[in-house]
């Protein structure tokens, strides 16, 4: 009899696998082209969403009233074109180059707009926001946000690395590592200071953001070295080793999660430390929990504690069992448009599960420690800490169960999905109707990267595996010191004095990214850099008018900046 009933029960339960899967496939099937069409809708004046915009500048929404999301975020854009980056590079889309372009120029534009967090060499590439015609926002904000810099860095290394890989190294080292330098520069010297989060709110230190400025500096290592610039190497390695060392201290080991921020009050429970997991996988780094890979220990137990925090707060999660999937949102503690489900935390949660499961698949074998034992309790009531072979029923109980239970999220973000495919920011905790923006490019480009993944694709490998992690933490930063330029040049209208010079806060000689001094004291015109300290520094001005370039004579002006104090200098043209 005891047979029988175990026998129906689980025959049930592959009937409803069965059938959830099902589902599934179905709304990938027709959620996936919607959900491209929603993004590419987005970007850009060729977006039929975006009018306005300029070419490469993504949306958030088209939505301009409670909220107005019509501005372009670098977080945002930066992730979304993450994802179409992969997707070419990949094969998978090979009609996206001239998008990929038109992103590249667009934020090689913003890097270079002085904005209310700074210049592009004092601050600004903290800046979070900017309009759609890539002019300051200079409203009230939580300013600076300094993930920005990361994600937009790790987008452009990851189509440089495919140039070289491509022949077309040229590109990369003229164009794009000069962009690319700016972003990992602001890294390496601001890591250390505070930063809102990525729900813009809590200023304090932010395990996303450390997390993905990790990823960069590395990333950005790799490619210095593969191109030649080896100079800033160890400057990108030191302070990827102190950020490294910097993220082991957000684990609360009881009951087991990472906090989110050092600050805000909050219980620390939080869709960031999910994300976090999606934006630094690496399928080579296998279950690492040193860099929170999505099937190490760390990072599963901490998926459970996040997902549980949701269970009893949102009426359309009543009812449903303990080892299922429910809505999930920012936070426990959110109240913002009501505090609601968001699709892009549902999709995160199943694309971290997906990813780990192809790293399991890859390695053949899972481990259960006693801090991921409470995850894999969910799934085998009688499972003990222990390393389990693809050969053994344990093992291919606990993957079909997860990859169910991943499912799950996938098939809660169908639920409240409105017929035409359309994805809001959020779905309401009472019955699950769409709200907040409407066609929010962020929540499109996560239904697609968690489709990818649990259809085995990932992307190519950031050297994640095997870090070590410092035994002591170091939380200093290269040593920088302000420098004021003020050069004495008369010109005509149109004409326009820049700066450059030998070094990445001066650009790398760059004429297209040089830094744009101001008029105010004519025919004075100034800057204010912040260089390393005690480095001998050549640099020049030119003049700029309608894409013509004209420098001043040789030979360079030099000299070696300070080990402290401001310096300023006044120089004649010539």
């Amino acid at each position: 009899m005891w047979r029988s009933l175990r026998l129906a029960s689980t025959l049930g339960l592959c009937a409803s696998v069965f059938g959830q899967s099902s589902t599934v496939d179905s709304y990938i099937s027709t959620e996936s082209p919607i959900a491209k069409a929603g993004v590419l809708a987005n970007i850009g004046s060729s977006g039929v969403e975006s009018s306005g915009a300029y070419p490469g500048v993504v949306i958030a929404s088209p939505s301009t009233t409670d909220p107005d999301y019509l501005y372009t975020w670098v977080r945002d854009s930066s992730l979304v074109f993450k994802m179409l980056i992969d997707q070419y590079t990949s094969g998978q889309d090979t009609t996206l180059r001239g998008h990929i372009n038109d992103f590249i120029a667009a934020e090689a534009n913003i890097q270079q707009v002085a904005n209310p967090s700074g210049t592009v060499s004092t601050g600004g590439l903290g800046e979070p926001k900017f309009n759609i015609n890539e002019t300051e926002f200079t409203g009230a904000w939580g300013r600076p946000q300094r993930d920005g810099p990361a994600l937009r860095s790790t987008a452009m290394i990851t189509y440089a690395t495919w140039l070289i890989a491509n022949k077309n190294e040229t590109y990369v080292t003229d164009s794009l590592w000069p962009i690319i330098k700016l972003d990992l520069d602001y890294i390496m010297n601001n890591w250390n200071e505070t930063t809102f989060d990525l729900w813009e709110e809590v200023d304090s230190s932010s395990f996303f953001t450390s997390a993905v400025q990790h990823r960069a500096l590395r990333q950005g290592s790799a490619l210095a070295t593969a191109i030649g610039q080896s100079s800033v190497v160890s400057g990108y390695n030191t302070q990827a080793n102190n950020i490294l060392c910097f993220l082991q201290s957000f684990w609360n080991p009881s009951p087991g999660f990472m906090t989110a921020n050092t600050g805000g009050g909050r219980s620390g429970r939080d869709a960031n430390t999910v994300l976090t997991s999606i934006h630094v996988f690496d399928v080579e780094a296998g279950c690492d929990s040193v860099t929170f890979q999505p099937c190490s220990d760390v990072a599963l137990s901490n998926l459970k504690v996040y997902v549980d925090s949701f269970r009893e707060i949102y009426d359309i999660n009543a009812g449903i069992r303990a080892d299922q999937a429910v809505a999930t949102g920012r936070y426990p503690e959110d109240v913002y448009q009501g505090g609601n489900p968001w699709y892009l935390a549902s999709f995160a949660v199943a694309e971290q599960l997906y990813d780990a499961l192809i790293v399991w698949s890859n390695e053949g074998l899972l481990t259960v420690t006693d801090v991921s034992f409470p995850f894999f309790q969910q799934f085998d009531a009688s499972i003990k800490p222990g390393t389990y072979s693809s050969s053994t029923p344990t093992y291919s109980t606990l993957t079909t169960a997860i990859k169910n239970f991943a499912d799950g999220f996938v098939a809660t973000a169908a639920k409240y999905t409105p017929s035409g495919g359309g994805l809001a920011e959020q779905y309401t905790r009472s019955d699950g109707t769409p709200t907040s923006a409407f066609d929010l490019t962020w929540s499109y480009a996560s239904a697609l990267t968690a489709f990818n993944a649990r259809a085995g694709k990932t992307s190519a490998s950031w050297g994640a595996a095997g870090l070590p992690v410092s035994p002591a933490c170091s939380t200093s930063k290269a040593s920088t010191v302000p420098v004021i330029f003020n050069v004495n040049a008369t010109t005509v209208v149109g004409q326009n004095i820049y700066l450059t010079g030998s070094v990445g806060a001066l650009t790398d000689w760059s004429t297209t990214n040089a830094i744009l001094m101001s008029s105010a004291d004519y025919p004075t015109w100034s800057t204010a850099v912040t260089l390393p300290a005690n480095t001998q520094i050549q640099y020049k001005y030119i003049i700029v008018n309608n894409g013509s370039v004209t420098w001043e004579s040789d030979p360079n002006n030099e000299f070696t900046t300070s080990m402290s104090g401001i310096t300023t200098l006044n120089d004649v043209w010539r």
